[in-house]
């Protein structure tokens, strides 16, 4: 008999309070050996755990046991049919609003006037013609490599197959104590070939004072595992994606580096289901530039 497995202990803290624990747990394993992240992985995504803080693996040993069953296959992620519904996620820009500390408000003013088309145009036919002047990181806006890398791509460079029409998953955190969000709170769900979109319920702070202080924010090791799980894109209706109280970016480092979008600043992701939706936020086609505002959206298929 050279069947190996895996006996521990285990303890599991939730991020919004209690926990959980486990004595002479037992797992089959191929190798001769597992890591304790590995096993931290697995009891989340067995046990289907939400909102978990911090998973801590005592007493490892490996032990020569027949294995009990069959090894575990991803669980399916599932679609309705029916009718497209649609949801924005994006805040409305308006002229002189704070979107980030540091970086001036946009100004929204007409270039032409409707009077003043009236002496251009034939009696009866008149336009408004808008202009706007703003920085790239204004309302919700996607970041791209070059925002992070001199040689990383810009807009103009973006491939559509990673902003348009995307599988998305939401993980919610909302009432979180910690206000880091650890890698731990994605492995319940798919994020290969997803849009993660990550629900703090932050939004709820959009153009006041709270909105710039004491965000929630991903640790390096949760983008560290994004990447490594090949998320598609990543979102969250935050201030930051990073922790702002230094001068590094990890996460932006980490996720750009990678070529994964980052979509900052979205809104309603309460109304949007776990799973079954499509997600969108493509930014203009602009040469030179590594951010934008996006009209980030979900479409969602009802019965019909």
């Amino acid at each position: 008999m050279n069947d190996k497995r895996v006996c521990f202990d285990f303890e599991v803290d939730f991020s919004n309070g209690g926990g959980i624990q486990g004595q002479d747990f037992r797992l089959d394993i191929d190798g001769e050996d597992i890591g304790e992240d590995a096993l931290a992985a697995y009891i989340i995504r067995d046990l289907r755990l939400l909102m978990v803080g911090e998973v801590r693996i005592l007493n490892k040993r490996i032990i020569e046991e027949r294995h009990k069953r069959a090894a575990a296959t991803p669980r399916a992620v599932e679609e309705s049919e029916g009718n497209d519904a649609f949801i924005d996620l994006s805040h409305t820009i308006e002229s002189g609003m704070i979107t980030y500390k540091g970086l001036p408000a946009p100004l929204i003013c007409d270039h032409l006037s409707r009077s003043k088309s009236r002496e251009i145009y034939a009696p009866g036919t008149e336009f408004q013609i808008g202009r706007i002047d703003m920085v790239a990181n204004t309302g919700t806006y996607i970041d791209m490599p070059f925002h992070r890398y001199p040689d990383g791509h810009d807009l103009a460079a973006l491939s559509l197959d990673r902003v348009a029409d995307v599988p998305g998953v939401v993980v919610r955190v909302e009432g979180a104590r910690e206000r880091a969000i650890d890698w731990h709170h994605f492995v319940p769900v798919q994020c290969r070939g997803h849009a993660v979109l990550v629900h703090t319920g932050w939004d709820r702070n959009w153009r006041t004072d709270s909105y710039f202080e004491g965000h929630p924010f991903l640790t390096e090791k949760a983008a560290l595992y994004l990447r490594d799980q090949k998320a598609t894109l990543v979102g969250i209706d935050s201030l930051n994606i990073d922790d702002t109280s230094g001068g590094e970016r990890p996460v932006h480092s980490v996720l750009l580096a990678a070529g994964i979008p980052i979509v900052e600043h979205l809104t309603g992701l309460a109304a949007l289901p776990e799973t079954g939706f499509r997600f969108s936020a493509v930014p203009p086609k602009i040469k030179g530039m590594g951010t934008f505002p996006v009209r980030a959206h979900a479409c969602l298929k009802h019965g019909g």
